[in-house]
């Protein structure tokens, strides 16, 4: 009995956690995603091409929000030159997907790449908070607890 209690606390505290890092990750993001959007929308409205838009708005986002997903999110203390690198690494893979969706949707279906930027940031948001969680800010180096 005393084993179960243990163990679903352990597990509550899990969840609360995880909705926690969810709930300042969606605050992150929303407040640096907003205002992303909006220079997105102004630079290519002056006449910039969407993707070399997104490509120096993405590399502006992504430097910004390490500090505020590491610090605040995810409140990682770990070391910051092995969190930067797999940071770098989820964010080339996110990257990837952003400009892969603009190619696919914008250059050969004709979608208005406003709307497909629009769709872009929440689908590499979700893949970004579970590298962020699973694989940048974590402590590879603890064992494991079975």
């Amino acid at each position: 009995m005393r084993y179960w209690l243990v163990d679903n606390l352990l597990v509550a505290k899990k969840k609360r956690n995880s909705l926690s890092q969810l709930f300042y990750y969606a605050l992150v993001g929303i407040v640096s995603n907003f205002v992303g959007y909006m220079a997105y929308l102004s630079l290519t409205y002056l006449g910039t091409t969407p993707k070399i838009t997104m490509t120096f708005l993405y590399a502006v986002g992504a430097a910004i929000g390490y500090i505020g997903n590491r610090n605040l999110t995810f409140e990682h203390k770990g070391n910051h030159l092995g969190s930067g690198i797999r940071y770098i690494m989820a964010h080339l893979v996110g990257y990837s997907i952003n400009f892969t969706l603009l190619f696919v949707f914008v250059d050969r279906f004709g979608y208005a790449h406003q709307l497909v930027q629009g769709v872009a940031i929440f689908v590499v948001a979700a893949f970004l908070f579970a590298a962020f969680k699973f694989f940048v800010f974590t402590d590879l180096s603890a064992p494991k607890q079975e």
